[in-house]
C-alpha cells in the first residue's frame, strides 16, 4: 500500500526482509519495509515541449474537424457516444469512418493534454500556473466532447456547430498561454514597448476574435454545414460575408498601424518580426477569403481557410505575449545536494 511521506510517495511491503542498503531506495522499519518510490522530474525546456505537442493537437483537430464536415460526415456517426445506437466502432462506410476516425483523433488529443497535466505535476520547479493552465486545457476538451456529442444529437444545428469551433480556438489560446508561459520563470516581466503599443497589442487580439466570430456565422449559413439535410442559419449569405469582410479589414489596418508605429519608434527584433507575421497571415487569409467566396466556395479554399483562420489568432496571440520580455528558468532539473 501507499504511505505519505515527507519526500515523496512510498510502497509498504508487509513482512518483506529487503534489506535498504540492497535496494538503494528503502528503509527497514520492524517487520516493515518502507519503499520509496521516486517521480520522474520534468526540466522546464521538456515540460514545453510537451506543451507545444498539446498545442499541435488541438490545432490538428480543428482542421480535421472541418474536414469532416466538408466531406459531409458529419452524421456519418447518427448517434454519441457510440457511432450508432447498437455498435461503438463505425461500419466500412465513407463518412461513418471520416467521423469514426476524427473521434479517435480526439481521443489522442485528450491524451496528450492529460500528458499535459501530468507534466505540469512533474515539473521542477513546479508552477501554480502552470498546472492551473494545463487544467484548464482538460475543462475545455471535456466540454468540447459533450459539446460535439450536441451537436451530432441535435444533427448538426449551427449554432451547436459555432459554439463547437469557438471553443476549440479558445483551446488554442488557452495551450498557446500555457507553452509561452511554460519557456519562462512566471514572473510579471519587463514591457518592451510603450503602453500605447500594448493596447494596439490588445485590440489586435479582440479584433482577431471578432473576425473569428463573424466568420462562424458566415460558414453556419455557407453550403458546407456537414450533411446536405442540416440546417443553415437564414441570414443572407451577402451581408454576412460583408460583415465579416469589414471586420478583417479593420483587423489588418490595426495590425499595420501598430507595425508603422512599431517602425517610428524601432523596437526590439522579435516583435517586429512578429508583426510582420501578422500582417502578412492577414493578407494571406484575406486572399482566400475572396477567392473562396468568388469562386462558389470550393471545399479546398475552405479547408485554407480554416487552417489560416487558426494561423492567424496563432500570430496575434504571439504578438501580444512577446510585448513582454521574460527571464528564463535553467534548462535542467535542479537536483538538490546530498
Amino acid at each position: 500500500m501507499l504511505e505519505a511521506s515527507g519526500s515523496g510517495p512510498t510502497i509498504v511491503g508487509m513482512g518483506a526482509t529487503t534489506h535498504p542498503a540492497s535496494a538503494g531506495w528503502g528503509t527497514r522499519q520492524g517487520s516493515r519495509t518502507i519503499v520509496k518510490v521516486r517521480l520522474p522530474r520534468l526540466s522546464p525546456r521538456a515540460y514545453q515541449r510537451i506543451t507545444l505537442l498539446a498545442l499541435v493537437a488541438l490545432v490538428f483537430i480543428i482542421v480535421t474537424g472541418a474536414a469532416v464536415r466538408l466531406t459531409g460526415s458529419g452524421l456519418g456517426c447518427s448517434d454519441w457516444p457510440t457511432c450508432e445506437s447498437n455498435r461503438l466502432v463505425a461500419p466500412l462506410e465513407y463518412h461513418a469512418m471520416v467521423e469514426f476516425i476524427n473521434r479517435t483523433i480526439t481521443g489522442l488529443v485528450s491524451v496528450m493534454v492529460i500528458v499535459a497535466v501530468l507534466g505540469s505535476l512533474l515539473r521542477t520547479p513546479r508552477r501554480r500556473d502552470l498546472t492551473w493552465l494545463s487544467l484548464g486545457l482538460v475543462a475545455g476538451v471535456v466540454g468540447q466532447i459533450v459539446l460535439g456529442g450536441l451537436t451530432v444529437l441535435f444533427e448538426l444545428r449551427p449554432p451547436f456547430v459555432i459554439g463547437h469551433f469557438v471553443l476549440s480556438m479558445v483551446l488554442v489560446w488557452n495551450a498557446f498561454v500555457l507553452h509561452h508561459r511554460a519557456g519562462h520563470d512566471g514572473a510579471a516581466g519587463l514591457p518592451l514597448v510603450p503602453a500605447q503599443i500594448r493596447r494596439l497589442g490588445n485590440a489586435l487580439v479582440v479584433f482577431a476574435s471578432l473576425a473569428v466570430l463573424t466568420g462562424t456565422v458566415v460558414t453556419g449559413t455557407g453550403p458546407h454545414g456537414g450533411d446536405e439535410k442540416a440546417i443553415r442559419l437564414s441570414f443572407d449569405i451577402t451581408t454576412v460575408a460583408k460583415i465579416h469582410s469589414a471586420s478583417v479589414w479593420l483587423f489588418l489596418a490595426t495590425a499595420i498601424i501598430t507595425l508603422v508605429a512599431l517602425r517610428r519608434r524601432g523596437s526590439a527584433a522579435i516583435i517586429d518580426r512578429d508583426a510582420r507575421i501578422l500582417v502578412v497571415a492577414i493578407l494571406a487569409q484575406g486572399t482566400i477569403g475572396y477567392t473562396q467566396y468568388f469562386t462558389g466556395v470550393p471545399t479546398p479554399f475552405v479547408l485554407l481557410h480554416v487552417a489560416g483562420s487558426v494561423t492567424v489568432w496563432l500570430a496575434a496571440l504571439a504578438f501580444r505575449l512577446d510585448l513582454t520580455a521574460h527571464s528564463t528558468e535553467p534548462t535542467e532539473p535542479q537536483v538538490p545536494l546530498a
